[in-house]
C-alpha cells in the first residue's frame, strides 16, 4: 500500500463527503477508493470512517488522524509545488484562527485582500472566542491578543490592542437620581457592568492614574465590578453595550465606529487601561510554509502605524 496516496484519498474524502466524488476527481472507481480507505484503515488498525448507506462520518479516531494526515498532505503539496516551480507556491487551503469580533472586524478585510492578491488561496476561518489548540485544530495562523505563554509557537507581533471603560449614551440618560458618569474607578460600584468572562481578570478592572486625575500620576487601581449581564463572547458584550444595557471594559477596535459618531462614550478619560500586545501565533512546522508567511506579512503591514 501507498500509504502516502491512502493518506491523500482520505482526505478528499472526507472533505467532499463522498467515494464517489474522489473517484471521479482521481479518474477512478468507487470500489478503487474504498479499497485505498479500507487498507489505511487496515494499517492503522482502527476505524477512520462510519459508512451508512447515505452518508460518511468520522469516528474519534478518524477525526483526530484527520487534522494530522490533512496538515501533513498540504505540506508535502506545498513542498512538491516548490521544487517544480522553483518558488513558494501560494495555493492551497490554510486554516486560520481568531476571536469572533476581532476575526469580524479586523481580519475578515483582510482575509478579502489577501485572497483577491492570490486567487489559489483557499481560507479556513475559524473564529471562537475561547482557547484554541492550534496544533489540535490543525490551525496554520492564529490571531493571539495578550501576553503570550512560553508555548514554543512561532509568533510575530503585529500591533496593540487598548481597552477602554465606555457606555452608551442613553444609558447615561437613564441613570437614577444621585448617581452619575462614574469619574472614579470606586464610582463603577454603583453601575451595571458587562463583564467579559474569557479574560484571565474576568470582573477585577485595573486602571492607571493619568495627570488629568485626583490621585498621583500612575498609581494602579483595581475594583471588582459587579452586573447582571456576563458573557463569554465579545459579540454579546458589543451588543449589549450599544444597546444600553451597561458599561463595558472592551478593546477600541470593538467599537471604532460607535466611537467616532458618538454613540458610544468613553468615560473616565483620566484613567488608563493595560494595553495588550496582538500576535500572530504558527505551529513550528508552519514557519516554512509560503501561505504562512505572505499571509502573515500582509496582515503585519496592514496593522503598521
Amino acid at each position: 500500500m501507498d500509504k502516502l496516496s491512502a493518506m491523500r484519498t482520505f482526505v478528499r474524502v472526507v472533505e467532499s463527503g463522498s467515494f464517489t466524488a474522489v473517484a471521479a476527481e482521481l479518474s477512478s472507481t468507487q470500489s478503487a477508493i474504498s479499497k485505498q480507505v479500507a487498507a489505511l484503515e487496515k494499517e492503522l488498525g482502527a476505524k477512520l470512517l462510519v459508512r451508512t448507506t447515505r452518508s460518511l462520518a468520522l469516528s474519534e479516531e478518524g477525526a483526530r488522524y484527520f487534522e494530522q494526515a490533512r496538515r501533513l498532505v498540504a505540506e508535502i503539496v506545498e513542498a512538491e509545488s516548490d521544487l517544480r516551480r522553483g518558488e513558494a507556491q501560494l495555493s492551497g487551503w490554510m486554516r486560520v484562527a481568531a476571536s469572533v469580533g476581532f476575526g469580524r472586524l479586523k481580519l475578515m478585510p483582510l482575509v478579502k485582500t489577501f485572497m483577491a492578491a492570490h486567487p489559489d488561496v483557499k481560507i479556513d476561518l475559524r473564529l471562537h472566542d475561547g482557547f484554541i489548540d492550534l496544533v489540535e485544530q490543525g490551525i496554520d495562523v492564529s490571531v493571539r491578543i495578550g501576553d503570550l505563554p512560553d508555548s514554543g509557537l512561532i509568533a510575530r507581533r503585529v500591533g496593540t490592542s487598548q481597552r477602554m471603560l465606555m457606555t452608551h449614551a442613553d444609558y447615561l440618560k437613564t441613570l437614577p437620581p444621585g448617581i452619575g458618569s462614574p469619574m472614579q474607578p470606586e464610582d463603577l460600584l454603583q453601575h451595571h457592568c458587562i463583564v467579559y468572562t474569557e479574560t484571565s481578570s474576568r470582573n477585577l478592572w485595573s486602571f492607571t492614574a493619568g495627570a488629568a486625575t485626583l490621585v498621583e500620576p500612575g498609581a494602579v487601581s483595581n475594583v471588582r465590578v459587579e452586573g447582571r449581564l456576563q458573557t463569554n463572547s465579545s459579540e454579546v458584550i458589543r451588543a449589549a453595550v450599544t444597546s444600553g444595557m451597561g458599561i463595558g471594559y472592551s478593546p477600541t477596535w470593538l467599537f471604532e465606529r460607535e466611537l467616532a459618531s458618538g454613540e458610544v462614550v468613553r468615560l473616565m478619560p483620566g484613567w488608563e487601561s493595560p494595553a495588550s500586545p496582538i500576535h500572530l501565533v504558527s505551529p513550528p512546522e508552519r514557519k516554512h510554509s509560503a501561505k504562512v508567511k505572505a499571509f502573515v506579512e500582509h496582515v503585519a503591514t496592514a496593522f503598521m502605524p
